[in-house]
């Protein structure tokens, strides 16, 4: 069983010393990679310090095999007009991406994007897939917006060769306006070594675990606002799911910090907001320590190396999606216009 969080810090202590754990803290930097490419990057699955996948609209599929120095670009046949916005990568062969508005369908890879087949297809009215998690290899869920009142969930046990369909009546209800944003992949996370948690947005925001539903103090009211993305630390040990972020805002007003993030430390029983938020709307946000948290939206990145209580704004280069490597400490950002970048540390 994989644990990103605990792999990340030690390699991030063997490799980098001092340089996020002592009292010589230095921000990181945002490196551009590459842009230009007619597409607006949602999907983003960074599996090593080597092999990162992305996905976005007009049916495009990125990949890297060494760190991003080179690309390479499919556009999925048949799905010339869709948009992935999710993708969960398994090594340089093998992947699996979302075409989220209805038909919702979910298609894999097993020969490094070349060929893709289709895996699940629902033609139900009003379907909407959001996003896409996995534990390991074998075992993922996906969430969708709700239908007929209540949240869509499907389930793989076989690493998407196949999907199960949750039982309507055991999905969790909606409110009225309440839905989720297929804005980063990150409305859904591992809760722990056999849950998942999600967040919704809209009308109503809240947190959904198999055990319960939490309201959330974030923005909300509108179709705009709500919590667009939550991050949890150490989820894949015994203590997982106690430490949690959620960031959000209103999409329509990016450079508004009214209510746009908040970290519990006790499992959502209390929601704490920082002393310096996130400078704008955040549309994803990832742990890559216990203490350092990283979070981007449509005005930039900011970077927390306080555990979420203070946020600084690294950079105003705009992006959807920032994920860390499963397997590494390497950390990727993508966005609009085939925007991908890199995390990197000044020597």
């Amino acid at each position: 069983m994989r644990n990103p969080q605990k792999i990340f810090f030690l390699v991030v202590v063997f490799f980098f010393g001092t340089e996020l754990v002592s009292a010589q803290r230095s921000f990181p930097v945002v490196e551009m990679l590459t842009s230009g490419t007619k597409t607006s990057l949602r999907g983003l699955s960074v599996v090593n310090d080597n092999v990162v996948w992305v996905s976005g609209s007009n049916g495009t599929v990125g990949k890297t095999t060494n760190g991003g120095k080179n690309w390479k670009w499919f556009n999925v046949k048949g799905f010339e007009k869709r948009e992935f916005r999710d993708i969960e990568a398994f090594d340089a062969m093998t992947a699996l991406i979302i075409a989220v508005d209805e038909p919702g369908y979910i298609l894999k890879t097993s020969d490094g994007g070349e060929n893709w087949k289709v895996v699940y297809e629902n033609k139900t009215k009003g379907m909407f897939l959001d996003a896409m998690e996995f534990w390991d290899e074998r075992s993922g869920t996906v969430v969708g917006d709700p239908v007929n009142g209540r949240f869509f969930i499907t389930r793989s046990s076989d690493g998407g060769n196949t999907w199960q369909d949750e039982l309507t009546e055991n999905c969790p209800r909606a409110d009225s306006g309440e839905a989720c944003f297929a804005s980063s992949g990150t409305n859904i996370r591992v809760l722990d070594e056999h849950k998942t948690v999600f967040v919704s947005g809209g009308r109503r925001s809240r947190v959904f675990t198999a055990n319960s539903v939490i309201d959330l103090p974030i923005i909300q009211g509108k179709e705009s606002t709500g919590a667009n993305s939550i991050a949890v630390y150490n989820a894949y040990t015994g203590n997982g799911g106690k430490r949690m972020i959620v960031v959000g805002g209103d999409f329509t007003a990016d450079s508004s910090y009214q209510k746009n993030c908040f970290f519990t430390d006790d499992g959502g029983k209390t929601w704490v907001a920082p002393k310096t938020p996130p400078h704008g709307y955040r549309s994803c946000v990832e742990y890559l320590s216990k203490k350092d948290i990283l979070t981007c939206g449509l005005n930039g990145v900011d970077y927390s190396l306080d555990g979420g209580r203070t946020f600084i704004w690294i950079s105003k280069e705009g992006f959807h999606v920032c994920r860390i490597a499963k397997y590494g400490p390497s950390i990727f950002l993508a966005g609009s216009n085939g925007k991908i970048a890199k995390l990197i540390w000044n020597q």
